[in-house]
């Protein structure tokens, strides 16, 4: 499925608001915003965005791809980690937030979030399945979208998606439904004990593909941190699909703790 590897800016139109000044402000283009938001008949007027609609707003020049969501009047952390399906702490914790029950209008967030772009054929139902991430999550991430309808997709709209994350972890690569090889990259942001941060592969079947390893975060708790570390096969898949762990263990008991599991594929990538 198309998993788009650029950065998106989630935007809400405010007064006075055109397509061309929010591409301009933005770094976008009309053409983009209108195709990643069915901004089109029969759903809407092509050249009229109304107040309080939320727009996907595609800006390639930002590096490396992220989701952004700009603050709007009204905001809370609390709503806009709702919407993600993440917790309060850890979008307060990766964007150094000091005072969570304040935000600035228009300041730039960091979101656990990436973008799918529908095809022909596509339904919430298949989406969902695919990535392992229920049809309300995807429903409550894009509500107040112009284009957006959970029984009609039009191909081209761009569908927000929460990334797997825990009050403590949030994975950014690989997406889910990542095709994963042998010295692949895992990345994200934790806030772990002595920032010690591990991860395993684990295929369908049940087998261990690559044995718990660890990877030290930028800095420990209670800061939270980027991670980045390689995917280490012990042994070949036995199955075509399977998840990527990532967790903490408690340091009283070492039981596993904040266990976020990423779907993903394994296979050879085609050139």
């Amino acid at each position: 499925m198309p998993v788009v590897r650029e950065s998106h800016v989630v935007y809400t139109v405010q007064p006075g608001d055109t397509l061309y000044l929010v591409a301009i402000r933005l770094g976008s283009s009309v053409e983009a915003i209108r195709r990643a938001n069915a901004v089109y008949p029969p759903m809407t007027d092509p050249d009229r965005i109304e107040p309080g609609w939320l727009l996907v707003v595609p800006t390639p020049a930002i590096r490396p791809p992220r989701v952004i969501h700009v603050v709007a009047p009204g905001d809370t952390l609390y709503g806009i980690a709702r919407r993600y399906d993440a917790h309060v702490d850890l979008l307060a914790g990766v964007n150094r937030i000091a005072y969570p029950d304040w935000l600035a209008v228009s300041r730039l967030l960091w979101v656990p979030a990436f973008v799918h772009e529908i095809a022909q054929g596509d339904t919430l139902w298949r989406i969902a399945r695919h990535y392992r991430i229920s049809t309300h999550d995807i429903v409550a991430a894009n509500e107040g979208r112009p284009g957006f309808s959970p029984d009609l997709l039009y191909p081209g709209f761009r569908l927000l998606l929460p990334l797997p994350s825990t009050r403590n972890i949030a994975v950014t690569l690989p997406l889910p439904g990542d095709l994963v090889q042998n010295g692949d990259r895992v990345e994200g942001f934790a806030r772990a004990f002595e920032a010690h941060v591990l991860v395993q592969l684990r295929d369908d079947n049940g087998e261990t593909v690559s044995r718990e390893r660890a990877i030290t975060a930028w800095a420990g708790a209670p800061a939270y941190a980027y991670f980045t570390g390689t995917l280490v096969f012990d042994r070949q898949p036995t199955a075509r699909g399977g998840f990527l762990w990532v967790y903490t263990r408690s340091p009283r008991d070492g039981r596993i703790a904040d266990l976020t599991e990423v779907r993903i594929e394994f296979g050879q990538r085609q050139d």
